[in-house]
């Protein structure tokens, strides 16, 4: 039987009512037989993800104030949930053991992990899987990154022997044993490992959003659901921040060529998006998406025959080097170069920068602008299409857009654009309203 990985975010097992919602998916499609869980998230505006309380407890913990009234509330959580579904079922003994450990001053770890420890018991429990605690597959180095190819072999060998089960997201081991978390998107990394170490056909990734969307939607008004993305489209869109997913959750899928689908537990009619390694099939948008951030800046560089200067760029880059800085982009000229920072990167030494670059360049003229915005327009069918990049710059000047950069790399898979920030909002909707039409 064909294999797949799921995982549920917290949105989707926040209560008894959303856990029924994500029984009835796992159940409709008997190839769904591995289970990533989180902690139980916001039921509404008003309430505490279970993760936060957890920490809060440990928190007190560490000032030695009393944990329980707490805790008390994560207890009545999950024993709402347990009532609710009708399960003949207790925590009560895992409790204990939590709350002395958080009481005894245990890592900040470990207790962060319990919400999700927790949840896959009560959602194994529901479902008759199989639990496996993530503690004994997947595991991380002395030095605390994770350690990929043990955590493959070992998980691998254990889902074998379980047809179907349920393992908690967001943690793993270290080689002492002690629990140790992921440090964003823990529990959507799990999703992937599971995924790839059951050599799914799939990895499904169940959230409370339909699919990626082509823009920001606080900017651009219903912007549509991306149906097919490439991995290599992702990274472009998701170095702007506009992926419902981190990097360090997709890198094991990726490696391994199983493509994710992101679906909505609340509409699970929706096709959602299909995140894979190459499409067959151009975009009819020709775009993919577009997203963009703000808050950059831009070291101007300029000297007569810069062209012709063996090393002059070289010594710029070293400049940045020393200062710690990681450059975005770096336009050029014949008798310029700029280098774009994150403003923050060079708040504070701005002024060391510029004359350190002075000394080792003998510049003509160096400043520094803020208050830039970057914008990527992505699209595998770009390349295809003649003057696609002149329908961008044409619905900026339409817009009344002045462009400050521009940098396209040589697959053309994108094209990045710098702006004033106070142009950012209708850039985007310039551009979408240009590619997308209704």
């Amino acid at each position: 039987m064909a294999v797949k990985a799921v995982k549920f975010g917290g949105s989707s097992l926040a209560s008894a009512e959303q856990f029924k919602k994500v029984a009835a998916i796992i159940k409709a499609d008997p190839e769904r037989r591995y289970v990533v869980a989180s902690a139980p998230g916001k039921r509404d505006a008003q309430d505490v993800k279970v993760t936060d309380m957890l920490y809060a407890c440990f928190q007190a913990a560490r000032k030695k104030q009393d944990i329980e009234p707490i805790f008390a509330k994560i207890e009545q959580r999950y024993n709402q949930i347990i009532s609710e579904l009708g399960l003949d079922f207790s925590l009560k003994e895992e409790f204990e053991k939590i709350k002395f450990a958080i009481s005894h001053h245990v890592g900040e770890d470990y207790t962060a992990s319990r919400g999700e420890y927790l949840n896959s018991m009560v959602l194994a429990e529901y479902l008759g899987y199989d639990f496996i605690d993530a503690e004994n597959g997947i595991f991380f180095k002395e030095n605390g990154t994770f350690d990929a190819d043990h955590t493959n072999d070992v998980l691998a060998e254990i889902l074998s022997e379980h047809e179907r089960a349920v393992i908690p997201g967001f943690y793993g081991s270290m080689p002492n044993g002690t629990i140790k978390t992921f440090s964003r998107g823990g529990s959507d990394i799990t999703g992937s490992i599971v995924a790839r170490a059951a050599d799914a056909e799939v990895y499904e990734n169940w959230t409370d959003v339909s699919g990626m969307l082509m823009a920001d939607p606080r900017i651009v008004k219903n912007p549509k659901v991306i149906k097919v993305i490439t991995y290599s489209e992702l990274r472009e869109l998701s170095y702007m921040g506009a992926t419902v997913l981190h990097d360090e959750a997709i890198f094991p899928v990726r490696e391994a060529r199983i493509p994710i689908n992101i679906r909505n537990t609340n509409a699970p009619e929706e096709e959602g998006t299909m995140i894979v390694p190459f499409a067959d099939k151009p975009n009819e948008d020709i775009i993919t998406g577009v997203a963009g951030k703000v808050g950059f800046s831009i070291i101007n560089i300029e000297k007569s025959m810069m062209n012709s200067e063996v090393g002059f760029g070289k010594k710029i880059l070293k400049v940045i080097e020393n200062h710690d800085i990681c450059f975005e982009h770096l336009p050029s000229g014949i008798d310029t170069m700029s280098v774009v920072v994150d403003t923050a990167e060079i708040d504070g030494i701005r002024e060391d920068v510029v004359n350190e670059m002075f000394r080792k360049t003998k510049a003509d003229f160096i400043n520094v602008e803020d208050g830039l915005a970057l914008i990527a327009v992505v699209g595998r069918s770009m390349v295809q299409q003649v003057g696609t990049a002149g329908r961008v710059f044409t619905a900026m000047g339409k817009a009344g857009v002045n462009i400050k950069m521009i940098d396209q790399g040589s697959s053309e898979l994108s094209i990045i654009i710098g702006i004033n920030e106070a142009d950012y909002a209708k850039t985007l909707n310039a551009i979408y309203s240009e590619f997308v039409k209704d």
